[in-house]
């Protein structure tokens, strides 16, 4: 997917996070996990609906096609004309040499009685179906002339399959083009849900490999498929001008090829979905094999994945043997049946013209069309396999642009330029599938410029939470409002450019740091962006860059440090100035010192914003207006730092277990069968349910929380605030 057609937003805005505390949320998948795991093939679905939608595709191009069926008309008749004058050359040269041969003087008529006399009466049959005249030879002149024809008709006719050719490949190129741009458009109105279900190396197959096998099958196949059959009318036509009767016989091989192609072809269908659907599972597999290649390496697992490849392999090998193997039985057969046909026609033509009811040149004629005639159904044949494989694809690729979109638009409301950035959860509820709910009737406040902590364990429901916010899923029930307007009543679009947003993993594109920068509001100038990095300390290393902003970053920005790519999109979303930030474990992949300048720029960037922050470290959120602590999808505790500490709850616990060592009960759980675990497990029960207890620890085991000593910056510029600074 281009990733500059994508909105003005940076993506971090506008894609959902979806971390293993979700994950187990969704369900099984009916999709291959990549691991291993077996996907569920479904039915093939009718060849003929694909097939016809699939030659839906060229409809807009009416004109193009037929001015091609024009050509290819044009370019046949000359095709099927030119064995019939070819046999009358071949007629001139062996009536010329026939002719020279006889005592001239003679009439033909004459020298026919003459060797019925002689009791030859083959012979005088033969003779008397050619046209000679004793003692002439050939007639070179007429020879020259139909030969001349007979040139002029193939160069003609290649120069129309020239055209032809051209034609169909721009219309072909020009409709798997739009094909594409649907398939984008498409992924683009697709709920998250429909990705959350589905293994990303199988979608790229139907976006890459699928798309490209059906432009291969429609340039190759479509290009032959309108000439061939209008090559077998003509050459019919004309066999049934030259001699009715060979004809009857060449088309017997027509009914018994069609019913062989028309029962492979039914069998080769299924096997080519499944050849495809092997496919994208063996692409995923080295998908996600390239994406963990560090993880594989550090744990030993090369053994382990090429087992898992090499299965994944055979899969595709037999299911692409078994395609090609059925596919491939149409040729032989339709090759057997034409031989067949050649026996008839050898024997019944060579018996025509010994009793002169043929003439030698319409025999060889005949034989050439016999020829002709078998080569486009060969041609057909071979297509049948292409075809299959095709339609295949297609309805891999129609299966996703049919796929379900995301609820539509019911836009009723609009929100001012500047918002306040007030957001309110009222009674929500909502399940990434009906059995097994996440959240059940969530209710709070997250007042204007307020900075909104979200804790809690894996699966506790927090990236849900903001995932909600964005409305990358929509609430089962209860309702969640901006500036007391509900969201749903908002278009997406309108309420994302409200909202930034920075990710654990940051994400760059390949650019420029200025580029990347400018992601997150387009229509920045570069002062704009060279003051939002200065405040947001981006400016501190790229100065030391020897192109500056201007430095180019690879799709994989591999070429700036974990620390430095969080600045940059800490810096895009500055830029974008939100009214609504929602920050998603934006340091926990960097260096304590880089932590510090990540944690003075999303300072800067929360000011006189309302922010969501979700953390597991809990020494970045001691500052926060508001920590919500979840767990399995409810708001346990909600407070502040202090007052959370003192209730020594769920939060205490937590803190705890990060700044004072493991707490009591992961203690009791790892020492399984110890005999101070179910002491243990009684002081947390007993501290749970009463009023709360000192816990004694030995000093040796306090871990106080890291102090860091924030790195001076020099002549750091005052902190840019957005382009509504003079509002606030």
């Amino acid at each position: 997917m281009a990733k500059k057609k994508m909105s003005k937003k940076s993506q971090d805005a506008n894609v959902a996070v979806v971390t293993d505390e979700d994950t187990e949320q969704f369900g099984d998948a009916s999709m291959d996990d990549g691991w291993g795991g077996q996907q569920s093939l479904r039915k093939a679905k009718n060849f003929w609906p694909s097939a016809k939608r699939l030659v839906g595709l060229l409809l807009p191009y009416k004109f193009s096609l037929v001015l091609v069926f024009v050509f290819v008309a044009i370019s046949v008749v000359l095709n099927v004309i030119a064995p019939k004058i070819l046999g009358n050359a071949m007629n001139v040269i062996f009536d010329g040499m026939t002719g020279k041969a006889m005592p001239p003087g003679m009439t033909k008529e004459q020298v026919v009685e003459a060797a019925r006399a002689s009791g030859n009466t083959d012979q005088a049959d033969m003779l008397a179906g050619m046209e000679f005249t004793p003692g002439q030879g050939i007639d070179f002149a007429l020879l020259g002339r139909l030969i001349l024809v007979v040139l002029t008709l193939y160069l003609v006719a290649s120069f129309m399959s020239w055209i032809n050719g051209y034609i169909l490949n721009a219309i072909t190129m020009k409709a798997v083009r739009n094909l594409r741009s649907k398939v984008e458009d498409k992924i683009n109105r697709l709920p998250l849900n429909y990705f959350d279900t589905r293994q990303r190396g199988d979608l790229l197959s139907r976006v890459t490999n699928d798309v490209d096998n059906i432009q291969q099958a429609l340039q190759q196949a479509l290009s032959q498929l309108v000439s061939s059959v209008l090559t077998v009318i003509g050459i019919v036509i004309m066999m049934f001008i030259v001699s009715w009767q060979l004809a009857l016989i060449a088309l017997v091989a027509l009914p018994i090829s069609a019913v062989a192609a028309g029962i492979i072809g039914k069998n080769a269908q299924g096997k080519f979905v499944e050849q495809w659907k092997a496919t994208g599972q063996l692409n995923g597999q080295i998908e996600e094999s390239f994406s963990g290649h560090d993880l594989v390496k550090v744990f030993g697992r090369e053994q382990d994945m090429m087992n898992r490849f090499e299965e994944r392999n055979e899969g595709l090998f037999k299911a692409a043997f078994g395609a090609q193997f059925v596919s491939g039985m149409i040729y032989p057969i339709m090759t057997f049946v034409t031989y067949l046909s050649y026996v008839g026609i050898a024997i019944a033509g060579g018996l025509r013209v010994a009793t002169g009811q043929m003439s030698l040149g319409d025999a060889t004629a005949f034989i050439q069309y016999s020829r002709e005639f078998t080569q486009p159904l060969g041609q057909i044949a071979g297509m049948a396999n292409m075809l299959q494989s095709g339609v295949a694809s297609a309805e891999r690729t129609f299966e996703l642009l049919d796929a379900e979109e995301q609820e539509p638009e019911t836009s009723t409301s609009h929100l001012p330029e500047r918002t306040d950035g007030h957001v309110e959860f009222e009674n929500v509820s909502f399940s990434y599938t009906p059995e097994r709910p996440l959240i059940e009737d969530l209710s709070f406040d997250a007042r204007p410029g307020h900075t909104v902590a979200i804790v809690g364990p894996t699966g506790a429901g927090k990236t849900t939470l903001v995932n909600l916010v964005m409305r990358f899923y929509e609430l089962n029930s209860g309702r969640i409002t901006l500036d007391n307007v509900d969201i749903r009543d908002l278009s997406r679009e309108e309420l994302r450019s409200k909202i930034g947003m920075v990710l654990q993993d940051a994400w760059l594109f390949g650019g420029t740091i200025m580029e990347n920068i400018r992601y997150g509001r387009l229509d920045a100038t570069d002062e704009e962006v060279i003051a939002a990095a200065q405040a947001t300390y981006v400016d501190r290393f790229v100065r030391q860059l020897p192109d500056g902003y201007n430095t180019k970053i690879d799709e994989e920005g591999t070429n700036v440090s974990a620390g430095e790519k969080q600045l940059l999109t800490i810096a895009r979303a500055f830029l974008a100035d939100p009214s609504l930030l929602i920050l998603d474990e934006a340091t926990s992949s960097v260096d304590t010192r880089t932590e510090v300048l990540v944690q003075h720029a999303m300072a800067a960037l929360r000011t006189d914003r309302t922010s969501f922050v979700i953390a597991h470290r809990l020494s970045t959120i001691r500052d926060a207006d508001v920590i919500l602590v979840m767990e399995n999808g409810r708001i346990v505790e909600q407070g502040n730092h202090e007052e959370l500490l003192a209730r020594s709850g769920a939060y205490y616990r937590l803190y705890m277990s990060q700044f004072r060592g493991p707490s009591a009960d992961i203690d009791a759980e790892v020492a399984v069968g110890a005999p101070a675990a179910k002491t243990a497990s009684a002081a947390v029960s007993q501290h749970d349910d009463a009023a709360p207890v000192p816990v004694e620890i030995p000093a040796s085991t306090v871990v106080e929380a890291p102090v860091v000593e924030t790195p001076v910056v020099e002549d750091q510029p005052q902190p840019y605030r957005g382009k509504h600074a003079a509002e606030d």
